[in-house]
């Protein structure tokens, strides 16, 4: 994927703007690969201004109730993911389309995960707590293994595989 940067972008709108062709023509005009990221771009710059041409570093979240809210009224209009982000400020239109699939599987509780890494805390890790077996469940869990490998090696012997020394040497002590 090509990423363009904003003085490149702005030149496009600019060209847009100023009449000099379509979409179609100033894509081929720029070397722009599709001519959808030229009307992306001049929708985007008459909506939000300059600032919308800029790449985006800052990952923003949402409350679920706002994911909502653009989820109900996609679902009411009926309109494209494009208008409905534009209409709620949302630049990346394709975030609208991963809401509504959440929803969908999960409902509210999808829409409510946070994705991602978790954070990282100031507070100092705590090591696992050790399985701390009473003497009579861990003779248990022994015993349990050792019926398991004794089955095992029944089926070799059964099936005439040959026996590795190492495990009847085991098996002995």
């Amino acid at each position: 994927m090509v990423k363009y940067d904003e003085r490149f972008k702005q030149q496009v709108v600019d060209a847009y703007l100023a009449g000099e062709g379509g979409y179609s023509s100033i894509a081929k005009k720029f070397g722009v690969r599709s001519k959808t990221n030229v009307k992306k771009w001049v929708i985007s710059f008459r909506k939000f201004g300059k600032d919308s041409l800029l790449r985006k570093k800052i990952q923003t979240t949402y409350p679920v109730q706002f994911k909502l809210d653009v989820l109900n009224y996609k679902i009411r209009t009926g309109e494209s993911f494009d208008s409905v982000a534009l209409k709620f400020g949302i630049h990346e239109p394709p975030l609208i389309a991963n809401w509504m699939r959440s929803w969908q599987k999960e409902g509210v509780e999808g829409l409510s995960k946070i994705r991602g890494r978790p954070l990282m805390s100031n507070k100092p890790k705590q090591k696992k707590s050790e399985n701390k077996l009473t003497k009579e469940q861990q003779l248990e869990k022994e015993i349990e293994l050792l019926r398991a490998e004794n089955a095992y090696l029944k089926k070799l012997r059964a099936s005439g595989i040959n026996i590795p020394s190492r495990l009847l040497k085991q098996n002995r002590e």
